[in-house]
C-alpha cells in the first residue's frame, strides 16, 4: 500500500500470526464437551494459532493462500464467539482480514481500476469493510489491558498510546499497536474524499510512534518500512529526510530480505519526485530478493514480487518526466 496512509502487508518484516494446528482435537472437543473443557480448547487452539510463522506466510503460491484464508479467517471469528476476550486470536483476526483484504481486495480494486471503475468501486468499498473490521479486533485486544483505549485514542491520540506498555506480561502489545494502525491506515488509504476518515490519521501515527518508542527494531524492521509508507500520508510537504532516515534503519535491521521496503521507498519517494532512474532501480532490487532466502518471509517477498511487476507495467503512466539526480536517493 505504499504511498497510502499506512503499511503495506506485503512487509516481509511482519509476521501473520495465522496457523492451523489442533484443529482436529478442537473439533472433537468441539462435538460434545461441557463449557469449561470447550472453551479450554479453544483457548489453547487461539494460543498456537497466535504463535510464531503460519504455513500461510511461509508459502509462496499467492493464489493458494488467496483460496485458504476466508476458511481461516471464519474459523477464527468462531472461535471468538466462544471465547471473545482471547488476545491471541484477537490479534489473528486482526492481522489475517488485514493481510486479505491488502493482498486479495484492495490490490484487485487497484488493478481492475484501469478498465472497470464501478468495479474497482465495489472492492475498494469490500476492502474498507474489512480493514475496519480487522480494526476493530485490534482494538478490542488493546483494550483488555487498556479500557477505553479506542475513544481516549480518538479524541487525545498521543495521551492515550502513553497508557500502552511492553511488559513481558502484555507482550503483544507492540503488535496489536502495530496491526490496528495497520488495519486503520489501509482503511483511511482506500476511503477516498472522506475528510471524517482522513481525520484520523493522528491516531495512525500515535499508535506507530508509540511501537517505535516500545521496540524501535520489532519484526527486523518493520515499523520503520511502517515510517516509509506514513511518510507522505499527512498533507504538505513530505518530510525526504525523515523518510530515508526510517528507509535506512529498516534495511538495516532486515538485512536487505524485505522485498516490500524497496517497493514503499519507490511509491512513496520516487514516484512523487518522478525520479525514473531511482524507480527502477528500487523495482529491479525488490524482485531481486529470492523468497525461498527466508521461509518465514516467503509469502511476503511474493506478494512484493507481484506487486513491483504490476507497477513496472505502469512506469510510463506514473513516472512522466526523464530521470534526474535527486539529492537523498537511496542506495
Amino acid at each position: 500500500m505504499s504511498g497510502r496512509a499506512s503499511p503495506r502487508c506485503d512487509s516481509a518484516s511482519h509476521r501473520f500470526p495465522f496457523r492451523f494446528a489442533s484443529i482436529t482435537l478442537l473439533a472433537a472437543v468441539l462435538g460434545g464437551s461441557s463449557c469449561s473443557i470447550r472453551r479450554y480448547a479453544i483457548n489453547q487452539v487461539g494460543d498456537v494459532l497466535a504463535e510464531g510463522p503460519s504455513v500461510y506466510e511461509t508459502d509462496q503460491d499467492v493464489e493458494l493462500v488467496g483460496e485458504a484464508l476466508p476458511f481461516g479467517l471464519k474459523l477464527v471469528e468462531s472461535l471468538l464467539v466462544q471465547s471473545p476476550n482471547h488476545r491471541g486470536l484477537l490479534l489473528t483476526a486482526c492481522g489475517g482480514f488485514v493481510l486479505y483484504s491488502y493482498a486479495y481486495v484492495d490490490y484487485r480494486a487497484e488493478v481492475t481500476e484501469d478498465h472497470d471503475l464501478e468495479r474497482a468501486r465495489q472492492l475498494r468499498d469490500r476492502a474498507r469493510k474489512l480493514y475496519l473490521r480487522a480494526a476493530d479486533y485490534g482494538f478490542r485486544g488493546l483494550e483488555l489491558s487498556y479500557p477505553g483505549f479506542r475513544q481516549q485514542l480518538f479524541t487525545q491520540p498521543r495521551q492515550a498510546v502513553q497508557h500502552v506498555t511492553n511488559t513481558r506480561k502484555r507482550r503483544k502489545d507492540v503488535e496489536l499497536l502495530y496491526w490496528t494502525a495497520a488495519s486503520l491506515g489501509l482503511a483511511i488509504s482506500i476511503s477516498r474524499n472522506d475528510a471524517a476518515m482522513l481525520a484520523r490519521l493522528p491516531e495512525v501515527e500515535a499508535m506507530l510512534d508509540r511501537a517505535l518508542e516500545l521496540d524501535e527494531a520489532w519484526r527486523e524492521g518493520a515499523l520503520h518500512t511502517f515510517q516509509v509508507q506514513l511518510g507522505t500520508a499527512s498533507p504538505g510537504e513530505p518530510d525526504y529526510d525523515a523518510i530515508k532516515r526510517h528507509y535506512e534503519r529498516a534495511l538495516d535491521l532486515s538485512q536487505g530480505k524485505d522485498a516490500s521496503l524497496y517497493l514503499a521507498y519507490a511509491e512513496t519517494v520516487s514516484i512523487p519526485r518522478q525520479d525514473r532512474a531511482e524507480f527502477d532501480s528500487l523495482i529491479e532490487k525488490t524482485l531481486a530478493v529470492n523468497p525461498d532466502a527466508d521461509p518465514n518471509r516467503r509469502l511476503l517477498n511474493a506478494l512484493a514480487h507481484r506487486r513491483a511487476q504490476w507497477l513496472r507495467g505502469r512506469a510510463d503512466d506514473l513516472i512522466l518526466t526523464p530521470a534526474t539526480d535527486t539529492n537523498g536517493g537511496v542506495q
